[in-house]
């Protein structure tokens, strides 16, 4: 007995009833009881949540009498009203009276469980987020029906966490307090369709020319399709595109059982039928362009508003006029015009708005040919070039590239001038290679191209694309004396009550080139126009210019400016195919001849300053200042190390002045003949002078060899020996101190 009472007390004692759950089910036994107790508490807040919004719902009709969208009115520089956007809302239908398969398609697109969920489909955000899971990529969970109602009234379109869990209580009071007939009906009256049309009603009449209640299955199926991305589905703006999101639909309707597959067979939707918009215009591409610039000047408002732009009516339609006349047939055009502080006077991107509303003018990537050179000569001048130095026209091979000039022929010996103004490919190029071509894809960048540059020795014919308004920009930077210039077209902004919300501040442009280059630049683009390859832009007044075009006639440019108005031209194919006869020189130079007759004629004649007042640098008072310091010569080598000229051959620069002012040479001996075994320094005759560092020197200066650059050999290139400029007899003298010169990196 003693010992059945002991094993009793040993297995009924304090070791066993103090022994311990094991620690993972204690922690999952927490994790339950906590995640059951705050579900709870969320169902709790939820349900209050919903509860006090559906006390704060507006009643069914005032819901049906509220209005989306904001009402623009768009009103040209001289008040005038150009055109007014804004909402644009048909017949209300109640739920009897919207088509069936109105309803069907709208349901199978946007929301086939419609009639199931509470207002948030749980399943759907499920099996988005499986989905997700199983293949890696984003959730997309679709909003129901009715949380598109409810951000379509009560919110925005941000994407923030707080706006998507509004949306959620918002959508499961309107489940609450409204049937799902009610909400339908509201969501199909009140859903945006694009083209400023909400509701099906506006948008059936809009897009296909009569009431909603005479919708067709393929009509129902293209308006149900918009709601994804109206803008690219328009009907208006592209059919193809609307049409073919049509057939998705039909689809998603035969498979969620709204009509049958016969019934999708019959309705042909490629024979749908679409209304073209009335009274649209090329004023559409300027307002396209403007707009949405509002909503980085404006604070979040749905309220009216009034904008005030830039534009010109009279030189809108010169400038639409233009285009049309003179656009090769199977052509587009495109033109931008500015005025002296950058306001847009006149914009059109296309030769018909309806047809294509594409904007050519600010959007399209096109080769601005040898309008590019614009950059090539700015670059040149700013080195220290002037238009009267002397350059030779003749064959030239940089890099294994050799350029040819229209119609093949080579010049000879010509001025700067000349060469700009008859567009010479190879003059261009052999400044180019001088100066450097990353130096050119910099000035551009300067001047506002914002396109991808390439720094291929071809780029110097403008084989970038680029826009027409960033060209257009540039030109207008030489018009205002080199000063940098912005384009803009929203001059202020207004509320309904009179209220100024935006109003646009002049800025002070920045200097871009000295004065001495613009005056020089726009010398040769005076010269263009009257006497080179831009003489069909002549207005009877001074007009500075540039022609370009692209091989195989692709492409044609004119663009330039008088009076104080920079205009830029362009026409070619959309495809980028051929144009027979097309080039800078005619119909686009023809076309911003036309527009500004016009644009220029209330305003007074203007000369150009044209006069090249050359830096200190560049000032030639004496012989001795010609000649220049050797030490004032450097230049940067590849590593960024700073090169002079005494680390040249013998550590001296043949023609450097000696103690008594005669040219010293490689020996050190000074005098006007060389001692024996010296060799020979040139005769430099009055007016001329000797180099002012040795052409060793200038070769690595400049980057060359000149053994290995078929380009820069011996008669060839800008000057007598690589490196050097050509100076002829009778040429203006070219000044032989420092330039500014270019570091080059291989490739270039």
């Amino acid at each position: 007995m003693a010992n059945d009472s002991g094993r009793r007390r040993s297995t009924s004692g304090p070791s066993s009833s103090a022994k311990k759950k094991p620690l993972w089910r204690r922690i999952v036994r927490g994790v339950l009881i906590w995640g059951c107790a705050l579900v709870v508490l969320g169902v709790i807040f939820l349900g209050t949540a919903v509860v006090f919004t559906m006390s704060e719902l507006p009643e069914y009709n005032a819901l049906k009498s509220s209005q989306n969208g904001q009402m623009i009115v768009v009103r040209a520089r001289d008040g005038t009203e150009l055109v007014s956007l804004g909402p644009s809302y048909g017949k209300w239908l109640s739920y009897d009276q919207i088509p069936e398969v109105m309803k069907g398609a709208m349901i199978s697109v946007e929301d086939r469980r419609f009639h199931e969920h509470i207002g948030v489909d749980a399943l759907g955000l499920l099996r988005a987020v499986y989905v997700s899971t199983t293949t890696g990529g984003r959730a997309k969970a679709t909003s129901t029906i009715t949380q598109q109602l409810a951000r379509n009234v009560f919110l925005n379109n941000s994407r923030s966490f707080t706006r998507k869990a509004r949306e959620a209580v918002l959508a499961l009071a309107l489940e609450r307090k409204f049937n799902k007939d009610q909400i339908l009906e509201l969501y199909l009256n009140k859903v945006y369709f694009g083209g400023g049309a909400y509701g099906i009603d506006a948008a059936s009449r809009k897009f296909f020319g009569h009431p909603a209640t005479e919708l067709s299955t393929g009509e129902a199926a293209i308006i149900a399709g918009l709601v994804k991305a109206p803008s690219n589905y328009s009907p208006t703006a592209d059919v193809e595109a609307a049409k073919d999101r049509g057939e998705v639909v039909l689809g998603l309707m035969v498979k969620n059982g709204a009509i049958s597959q016969s019934e999708a067979d019959q309705a042909d939707i490629a024979d749908v039928k679409v209304v073209k918009e009335k009274g649209q215009n090329a004023v559409r591409y300027f307002t396209d362009w403007a707009l949405p610039q509002l909503d980085m000047l404006l604070p979040d408002t749905n309220e009216p508003i009034e904008v005030w732009t830039t534009l010109d009516p009279k030189m809108q339609q010169a400038a639409t006029s233009a285009i049309t006349a003179n656009a090769p047939k199977g052509a587009q055009g495109a033109l931008v015009s500015l005025d002296r502080d950058g306001a847009v006077l006149a914009m059109v991107g296309g030769t018909d708005y309806v047809n294509s509303n594409y904007n050519r003018a600010t959007t399209a990537l096109r080769q601005p040919g040898s309008a590019w050179k614009l950059f090539v000569y700015l670059s040149a001048l700013e080195a220290g070039y002037t238009p009267d130095d002397r350059v030779v026209d003749e064959p030239v091979t940089i890099d294994g590239w050799s350029p040819q000039n229209d119609g093949r022929n080579f010049a000879g010996q010509i001025d700067i001038r000349t060469a700009f103004a008859y567009s010479k490919n190879t003059v261009a190029a052999q400044l180019g290679n001088e100066v450097g071509f990353g130096t050119v894809a910099s000035m551009a960048r300067r001047f506002g191209v914002t396109t991808p540059i390439n720094t291929k020795p071809a780029m110097v014919l403008g084989t970038s694309e680029v826009h027409v308004i960033d060209m257009t920009r540039a030109f207008a930077a030489i018009s205002a004396g080199g000063t940098s210039v912005e384009p803009y077209g929203i001059v202020k902004v207004t509320a309904a009550s009179g209220d100024v919300l935006y109003e646009h501040k002049s800025a002070r442009g920045q200097v871009l080139v000295p004065p001495n280059v613009a005056a020089g630049i726009t010398d040769l683009l005076q010269t263009t126009v009257a006497t080179g390859t831009g003489r069909a832009a002549q207005i009877g007044r001074p007009v500075a210019g540039k022609t370009g075009t692209t091989s195989s006639n692709k492409d044609g440019w004119f663009l330039g400016f008088s009076s104080g108005i920079t205009t830029g031209v362009w026409m070619g194919r959309d495809d980028a195919r051929p144009v027979p006869g097309l080039s800078g020189g005619h119909a686009p130079a023809r076309a911003f001849s036309d527009y500004m007759k016009v644009a220029v004629a209330k305003r007074p004649v203007e000369q150009f300053q044209t006069e090249v007042k050359l830096p200190e640098w560049q000032l030639e008072p004496d012989d001795e200042a010609m000649q220049g310091n050797p030490n004032d010569y450097y230049y940067v080598d590849e590593n960024g190390n700073i090169v002079r000229p005494e680390d040249g051959a013998g550590g001296q620069v043949p023609g450097a002045p000696g103690p008594d002012g005669q040219p010293r040479y490689e020996d050190g001996s000074v005098g006007p003949g060389a001692g024996p075994g010296q060799p020979q320094m040139p005769d430099y005759g009055p007016g001329q002078t000797p180099p002012a560092a040795n052409e060793d020197f200038l070769d690595r200066a400049t980057g060359r060899s000149r053994s290995d650059d078929p380009g820069l050999r011996a008669g060839q290139g800008l000057g007598n020996a690589p490196g050097q400029r050509q100076t002829a007899p009778g040429a203006r003298p070219v000044p032989a101190g420092p330039r500014p010169t270019a570091t080059r990196t291989p490739g270039d």
